[in-house]
């Protein structure tokens, strides 16, 4: 059951951060999912760091910095993707 969670946190956290980003991402869903997932895992990451990762209550601290990570993960992962794919237009 955690991979599943971490499949559907990955794909909203993604989702989310694609929608905050300016701009069109051209990534198709499968990567979003994939960076929302390593954004999450970073997020939890600098949570453990700084002392936040479980408190009392809901863990509004680590999800802003689950957040923080996907839309930079995204980003930089948008970027790769149109490196690595140029920059040609579908047709």
């Amino acid at each position: 059951m955690g991979w599943l969670w971490a499949i559907i946190v990955g794909l909203v956290l993604g989702v989310i951060a694609r929608a905050i980003l300016p701009g069109k991402q051209d990534i198709p869903l499968w990567l979003t999912v994939v960076f929302g997932v390593l954004g999450s895992i970073l997020g939890n990451a600098v949570a453990s760091w700084i002392g936040v990762e479980d408190t009392k209550g809901i863990d509004w601290i680590r999800h802003l910095l689950q957040l923080a990570g996907a839309v930079a993960v995204v980003a930089v992962g948008d970027m790769a993707w149109q490196a690595i794919r140029g920059n040609r237009q579908r047709t």
